[in-house]
């Protein structure tokens, strides 16, 4: 597993799955280990994925100041392993949380990105959170599941704030709650830094009016993937994001749900690959 140093000198993990030119991941959680992306749904097969372990994760080191988890201060460990793996531009892919890590690094280093797939992910770096009723809305196209009556109480309590995030309602994160989904989702807690997630969006962590101005000007292609049974973020919202680039598509893969690699791999590999080509 190979380890380098970030610029505070934190010993930052990734690792290394199949051949090729290699392409950057960076994962969600926001703050969970990079393990959870297993091979991207056999994308391993067609391109070299890095697996970045983002600080206090996975095989990473903690840091010695917490404040580092922010958002914003982790553009640099990005940028220290573009430099460790000698690319002079990188194909980055980012899922979920890690969307907006992406595109703080593609505003912060616009000449470094080749090109750019950004996953399921909310833009919160462009200040454009997933809404309750696009969750909402996203949610009831469940209603036929036999899981659904008793979660989805509980998830509306969880939007409105009078309720805590509940494992009963974890399902509607999954385009198919079968058995590989539930394993899945059961290793969420083990792999996640709840500390390092608190901060992640921490109070300076995005300035979505100088992001917004940044990507406007980005010549890499980027492809926005959203998951057409995700509600966060929902079909609408991914639109709007590729919207903010000037050489940006968005796809909606079918029945999918926030983790798209899981609920149809040939599906997801073969569009993405692609992008990749």
């Amino acid at each position: 597993m190979p380890i380098f140093d970030a610029p505070d000198g934190t010993g930052l993990a990734f690792h290394r799955l199949g051949e090729g030119e290699p392409l950057i991941v960076l994962p969600g959680g926001p703050m969970r280990a990079s393990a959870y992306l297993g091979n991207l749904g056999g994308l391993d097969a067609h391109r070299q994925l890095v697996l970045l372990d983002l600080r206090g994760t996975g095989e990473s080191e903690t840091p010695a100041d917490p404040a580092t988890y922010r958002c914003d201060r982790l553009v640099d460990d990005v940028e220290a392993l573009r430099r460790h793996l000698g690319l002079e531009r990188m194909d980055l892919l980012a899922h979920s949380a890690g969307g907006s890590l992406a595109m703080l690094y593609a505003a912060r280093y616009p000449q470094r990105v080749a090109r750019l797939a950004l996953i399921t992910a909310t833009p919160w770096a462009l200040g454009w959170p997933a809404s309750a009723d696009e969750r909402r809305t996203a949610a009831r196209l469940r209603a036929s599941e036999p899981w659904f009556a008793e979660a989805f109480p509980a998830f509306e309590a969880w939007l409105d704030g009078s309720g805590d995030f509940d494992a009963v309602f974890v399902p509607f994160f999954h385009g198919r709650w079968d058995d590989t989904a539930r394993a899945h989702a059961g290793r969420e807690e083990a792999e996640t830094n709840d500390e390092a997630a608190d901060a992640y969006g921490g109070h300076g962590a995005y300035d979505p009016e100088a992001t917004r101005g940044a990507l406007a000007r980005l010549t890499a292609p980027v492809l926005v993937l959203a998951g057409g049974a995700d509600g966060g973020p929902a079909p609408a919202l991914a639109r709007r994001t590729a919207g903010a680039f000037p050489h940006a598509a968005c796809v909606v893969q079918p029945g999918a749900g926030h983790y798209p690699w899981l609920d149809d791999p040939e599906w997801f590999t073969r569009r993405v690959s692609a992008f990749f080509a």
